[in-house]
């Protein structure tokens, strides 16, 4: 533990009372930018993307498994891995579950990976995770919405991660080919798909519940290093 300030305890609710004022105005800010975010226009998507699922080959529309609204996970996982990257793992353990309430809410989930529908089933299965997985693996889907990068798309034309040019030192050509995590919304309407919204980096961090819960941990996040946290079954038995 570092070198912390101590006090009484009605010094304690003194400033945690001036605290919660600020929890409130950020709460109320919060719904404001919810609402600016649903009234973004939406897109729609011309394309024609397909993706393998466990019930065989699926169009965008057709994730949304006869809902109107479809949330997506870009979770990163290359085709070329043995298994998915640890970050998007510990955030898949946060919404495993949590799809359930979204589908009694209209809202279709799932997670979208360029690699084989094979290795992320297996990989599902090895964490003990339910929720439903789709391969990209052989559409533009990834590329599209700004998650995925090879030396040939960065050729082909402008690429950008998180609406910045990559050319801004992100990375380069010796990280490519690259995975990016993120999430897009999607809306039907009218037989026709529409995209709403999308989020990547640090616009994540409401997804991923770890982040939330040490936000209010005596230390904080100590993003400084991550060498601390891993894939769930990785961790020793003496660990938990």
């Amino acid at each position: 533990m570092t070198a912390h300030r101590t006090g009484s305890p009605e010094a304690h609710l003194e400033e945690r009372l001036a605290l919660l004022a600020e929890e409130k105005e950020l709460t109320r800010r919060a719904d404001e930018l919810a609402r600016t975010r649903r009234e973004l226009p939406w897109v729609r998507v011309e394309k024609d993307y397909l993706f393998d699922t466990e019930q065989g080959e699926a169009t965008l529309a057709g994730l949304f498994r006869g809902r109107s609204q479809l949330v997506v996970y870009h979770f990163m996982f290359g085709p070329d891995w043995e298994e998915g990257c640890p970050s998007c793992s510990s955030v898949a353990d946060g919404f495993d579950e949590t799809h359930l309430h979204l589908q009694h809410h209209d809202v279709a989930f799932t997670a979208v990976s360029r690699a084989p529908l094979e290795k992320l089933l297996a990989y599902r299965r090895r964490m003990g995770w339910s929720f439903p997985w789709a391969s990209s693996g052989r559409s533009d889907f990834n590329f599209d919405f700004g998650v995925s990068f090879t030396e040939e798309s960065v050729r082909a034309g402008d690429k950008t991660y998180n609406f910045r040019p990559l050319e801004g030192g992100q990375f380069d050509a010796a990280d490519l080919p690259f995975e990016g995590p993120g999430m897009s919304a999607f809306a039907l309407q009218d037989g026709a798909v529409h995209h709403t919204y999308s989020a990547y980096s640090r616009g994540l961090d409401g997804l991923w519940p770890m982040w939330q819960w040490l936000d209010r941990a005596p230390l904080g996040r100590n993003e400084g290093d991550m060498s601390w946290f891993g894939r769930h079954d990785t961790y020793e038995p003496g660990d938990a």
